[in-house]
Order: structure tokens, then C-alpha cells, then sequence
């Protein structure tokens, strides 16, 4: 492990200062949101309409996944050149509108909207000169996997009307297409050197292997018609049958042995063998436009390596005056591998058992959380088992409620073998998944008054910062009094610190996936398997992983400044309010929100 110097907090927080965004102005003194919208609110308004129906045709699967069912017939072919440029133009109109209203007009609901829409389009056309498109395919599969994980019906596309099934085969049909455009895409990268990794395209290869079938019958995407409704029409049964298996046979089938075959033959042997983007045309500023992007901050690759490094050490530290409680007395560094030994914490023989684990701790969150939130979502949120379909390839993830309210929000813990799943992190996992973490900003989001643009929208920084701040609500919430349980979540901070270190490496250092897997085994005591399938993630995704950290570090900023500020007129749950009540922002405009709250409360003297 490198050695490091411990900046200071003034460093630290000068460090973490996010990108300049126009201030909202407070409304005037007795201002109403039920007035007449003015000529300025109305274009707005209108402009979120179009930029959301734009982006939602664009890019579907993202609407549905957020739990817009709308568009549940279209795949969107977002990597086709000609549409990303239709795209971009549409990028370049909007924001001309954008910049045509006046902001001092606005409401401050409407201008927060605005400040959002305005940081958005600037970093979706700060992305124009990257091809991505040409890179359609990462070790998930890409399009292809995501729509087979869809297939079973449970998850965020219902399939369970004639309707429902037709959508879902409307989806299946365009998936040839798309994978002829993504071969297309792959060929021109290569003629331009913008190729995957090898070590990426070859643990793709085998998720196209696997959605290849027999026969109609034993594909993945047949799955709909082997859960037929029985009170569908004789008609209806039959109509869907013969279309989804002459489709499969026909069209889907074919194309998906063109694809592995073109990953085998063409594509692997052209890949590259370096790592990360840094490697790329342009990847440098490639991938700092992924930073900037992923995390809404102006934090070089640099500075957040060194945030990595020093939040590494701070908790391995901790680690330090933990391990004797928990029987360890070797080196903190080495912990996180002697816990994964110690088989007390695979406690489970069913999965019956850990689905009652959550259970139970959901039961004892609920009291402890009416004090700390008086802003709570109306979706229930429900435990359940990830279905065998996807659990290969799953982890344990949250499930947002329908828009609609006709599915609740959803914990799926994926349990493929109950006596190896770890009982220490299960606490930590819980707070970040469901309550407080995704299931209170995500459903809130989706019931709140919200526009389109914003109901449906996820940003990194803020969805992942929120998930990894309420996971440090665990001590407050009194849930990790057990030794193993704060181990977990000390252990999950420093999977996320470690990401900071490895995707900047990756990415901006020049590292190997080999030097990236051992800073992993070495820091996380990671297995060599576990710490390959990281490496990978942080090789496909750049910049994403950062978010988690740097989000986090930003809302426990806001909370200790606003805290620091007020004094005894601070309340915790007007702080989450106040974090929470519209919905997913970049993290300037959060910041400029909670400061606009802390001054208006020192102003009124009251919360």
C-alpha cells in the first residue's frame, strides 16, 4: 500500500467544491406556487416537456428502468450514429431555449428546475466528442443482458396483460437491429482504434453464449409465454405463442450467433491490452469528462485519488481499534480477509432465513426512522428473493415502485448459495438498498410534484451519495451496536474508498487490471474472482464508482456546515427534507439549496 499525507480539513473541503452553477434566487415575500404562471414559467415548463420526451425516446430502457412505463414497447437505438446526432442537436436547441428565459423570473421550484436542466444539457453536450457508441458492449452483456433480465416480468417492466406481452415483444424485435448497429459500431472502432479492452470482450462473451438457445422454447426471452396467464383469451395465448417463438427463431437467434461469433473472431483479437481509457484516442480528457460528469464536481482524476488514499487510511484506522473487539489482533490492513474466514458469519442454511433477517430489521428501523424523517415515501417497500432467472448475474439491488403506485419498491437480495451469503454486511446493505437509502429518495422522487425531466431522472452522485450517507446513519439509528455489523459497514466505506483509488488508477495512472486486483486483494482481502469482477467493473465504467464517495463526503459536508451553522435551531429530519424533497439534483445545486435553507432559517429564527 502507497504511503500518504493526511491533507487537512480546510485541504479536504477545498478539494471537494463543486462546479459553479447559477444561483437560485428566494422567492419574493409572499410569492405562491398557485399563481399564474408567467411567460418565463410557462416556456420552462414547456421545454421540460420536450427535453424529457426527447431523452425518454432516446434512451427507453432508462425509462422504464426509473419506473416510467410509457415507453415499455421501444429499446431506442441510442448508439446509432445518425440518431446520436439528431441527439446532440436536440442537446444544442434546448439549451439555446434554456438560455432564452429569464431566470429571475422564476419561482424558486422553477428555478431549481432550471439550474438542473441547465447543468445537465452542458454536461450531456460536454460528452459530444467521446464516442462511446463505438464501445457498445461491456463484461454485463450490455443491451441484450439488460433486456433479458427483464423477461421474467418481476422486476421494472410488468408483463402480465396482453398489452404487457406485446410490449415486451415490441422490445425483443428491435434487439436485432440494435445488435447488427452495435457489430457495425465495433467495426468502425476498430478501423478508428476505439476498441474494448480484451479482458472485457472476453467475459462478455459468454453472457452471448448463454442467451443463445436451442430451441424458441429454452430462450430466456421466451419466458413471458411459459407464465401465460390463465385468464388469457385462447386466442390471445396462442397469437403470443407463435410470435415470440417465430421472432426468437427467425430474427433474435440468428442475430445473437452473428454477435458471439463477431466478439470471437473479429473483435477479441483486435481489443486492446491496456486497461483503461487513458489508453484511448483522447482518452485522458475522455475520461475527465466522465469524472466531471459521473461525480458534478470540478475534482481532477489527481485530487481524487489522493481523497481515495486518505479515506483508506482513515479507515483502516478505525479498523485498528475494531479488530480486538471482534478477536483479531494482526495488522488492520489485513481484517476485512481474516473476517471472510471466519465461518460464524455465513450463519445461514435457507434462504428463507436471511429474507427474515431483513424482515426483522425492517421492523426495527421503522421507529427509529419516524424521528429523523418527517418526509417519508408513500410505496411500500417489500423484501423478496432475486428470481433464479437473473440471480447469476445479479447483486443485491433495490427495485423502484411504479410511478403509478401499482408496484411497491422492491429489496431482492440474491442468495445463490445461503451458507456462503455474509451476515455482516447485510445491516449496512439494508440502509443503503431500502430505508433510508434508495427506497426513500427514489420513491419520494417519484411521488413528489415533480417534472417529468426530474421524476424520472437518476443522478450518480446524488442517488449513490444518498445510499452511502444513510448507510453512516446506522450508528445514530443504534443498528450497529454489534461489533460484526459496524465491521460491515466500516468495510463497505472502504470498498468505496478503494474505488476512488482503482478507477483513477485504472483510468488516469496508467494501471493494469493485474495492479488494480491486487490493491484490492490486498486493502479489501478480496478473492482473486471477486477482485477480478470489480476490476472489470471500474475498467467498463469509468467514473461511475466515484460518485458513491464523493457524493456521500458532499451530503455530510452540507449536514456538518448547515449543523455548524445553526446551531441548537438544527433538526435533523429538515435537513433530510431539505436533501431529499425535490428529487435528484446535481451536487452544486444541492449545495446551493441547503445553503439557501440554513440562511433563510438563521433569518426567521425558526426551522
Amino acid at each position: 500500500m502507497k504511503s500518504i499525507s493526511v491533507c487537512s480539513a480546510a485541504a479536504l473541503a477545498l478539494m471537494l467544491a463543486v462546479a459553479p452553477v447559477a444561483q437560485a434566487k428566494p422567492a419574493k415575500p409572499g410569492a405562491r406556487a398557485s399563481q399564474p404562471a408567467n411567460a418565463a414559467q410557462r416556456q420552462l415548463q414547456q421545454l421540460m416537456k420536450d427535453y424529457y420526451l426527447s431523452v425518454a425516446r432516446f434512451e427507453p430502457m432508462g425509462a422504464t428502468f426509473m419506473g416510467d412505463n410509457r415507453f415499455d414497447d421501444q429499446l431506442g437505438m441510442s448508439i446509432g450514429p445518425k440518431q446520436i446526432a439528431r441527439q446532440y442537436a436536440d442537446y444544442r436547441k434546448f439549451s439555446t431555449r434554456l438560455k432564452a428565459i429569464r431566470p429571475e423570473a422564476l419561482s424558486s421550484a422553477d428555478r431549481i428546475s432550471y439550474d438542473i436542466l441547465d447543468y445537465t444539457l452542458a454536461s450531456a453536450l460536454a460528452g459530444e466528442p467521446f464516442p462511446d457508441h463505438l464501445m457498445p458492449v461491456d463484461p454485463s452483456g450490455g443491451m441484450p443482458t439488460a433486456l433479458a433480465n427483464l423477461a421474467s416480468g418481476d422486476n421494472s417492466q410488468p408483463i402480465t396483460t396482453p398489452k404487457q406481452y406485446r410490449a415486451y415483444l415490441s422490445r425483443v424485435r428491435q434487439l436485432s437491429d440494435w445488435i447488427e448497429q452495435a457489430i457495425a459500431n465495433m467495426r468502425e472502432g476498430i478501423k478508428s482504434g476505439v476498441v474494448q479492452s480484451k479482458a472485457l470482450t472476453a467475459t462478455a462473451i459468454p453472457k452471448y453464449d448463454k442467451l443463445i438457445s436451442a430451441t424458441p422454447e429454452a430462450s430466456v426471452f421466451y419466458t413471458p409465454i411459459t407464465k401465460l396467464p390463465a385468464g388469457f383469451s385462447a386466442a390471445d395465448k396462442a397469437a403470443l405463442t407463435r410470435a415470440y417463438r417465430d421472432e426468437i427463431a427467425n430474427q433474435l437467434n440468428p442475430a445473437l450467433v452473428r454477435m458471439a461469433a463477431f466478439l470471437k473472431e473479429e473483435y477479441l483479437p483486435a481489443g486492446r491490452d491496456t486497461a483503461g481509457y487513458g489508453a484511448l484516442p483522447n482518452g485522458r480528457a475522455w475520461y475527465a469528462q466522465r469524472v466531471a460528469a459521473q461525480t458534478t464536481t470540478t475534482l481532477t482524476p489527481e485530487q481524487i485519488h489522493q481523497i481515495g488514499l486518505q479515506e483508506v487510511a482513515r479507515i483502516q484506522q478505525q479498523f485498528a481499534e475494531l479488530g480486538p473487539k471482534l478477536g483479531y489482533t494482526g495488522a488492520p490492513a489485513g481484517l476485512p480477509r481474516w473476517m471472510s474466514e471466519q465461518p460464524k458469519y455465513r450463519p445461514f442454511k435457507s434462504e428463507e432465513e436471511i429474507l427474515a433477517f431483513y424482515r426483522a430489521l425492517d421492523q426495527r428501523l421503522a421507529p427509529k426512522l419516524a424521528g429523523m424523517f418527517t418526509l417519508l415515501p408513500k410505496a411500500p417497500l417489500e423484501q423478496r428473493l432475486e428470481p433464479e432467472l437473473t440471480r447469476a448475474s445479479a447483486s443485491d439491488h433495490y427495485g423502484p415502485p411504479a410511478s403509478d403506485g401499482s408496484r411497491p419498491g422492491i429489496f431482492w437480495s440474491v442468495v445463490n448459495d445461503p451458507t456462503t451469503y455474509d451476515s455482516t454486511r447485510m445491516t449496512t446493505l439494508y440502509l443503503h438498498e431500502g430505508r433510508p437509502g434508495h427506497h426513500f429518495q427514489i420513491a419520494l422522487q417519484l411521488e413528489r410534484p415533480l417534472p417529468d425531466f426530474r421524476k424520472f431522472n437518476y443522478i450518480v452522485a446524488y442517488g449513490e451519495g444518498w445510499g452511502l450517507y444513510a448507510e453512516s446513519l446506522g450508528k445514530e439509528l443504534g443498528v450497529f451496536e454489534a461489533p460484526d455489523q459496524y465491521f460491515g459497514h466500516l468495510n463497505a466505506e472502504l470498498l468505496r474508498a478503494v474505488r476512488l483509488v482503482v478507477d483513477t488508477g485504472l483510468h488516469e495512472q496508467g494501471w493494469t487490471r493485474e495492479q488494480a486486483m491486487a490493491y484490492m486483494r490486498e486493502t479489501l482481502g478480496h478473492s482473486e474472482a471477486v477482485a477480478k469482477i470489480a476490476a472489470e467493473r471500474y475498467m467498463a465504467w469509468p467514473g461511475q464508482a466515484l460518485a458513491y464517495k464523493i457524493g456521500q463526503m458532499k451530503i455530510s459536508e452540507l449536514r456538518q456546515n448547515a449543523a455548524a451553522a445553526l446551531g441548537p435551531r438544527f433538526v435533523l429530519s429538515e435537513f433530510h427534507r431539505v436533501v431529499l424533497e425535490d428529487g435528484a439534483m446535481p451536487l452544486a445545486v444541492l449545495e446551493q439549496k441547503v445553503k439557501r435553507w440554513v440562511e433563510s432559517t438563521r433569518a426567521s429564527g425558526t426551522q
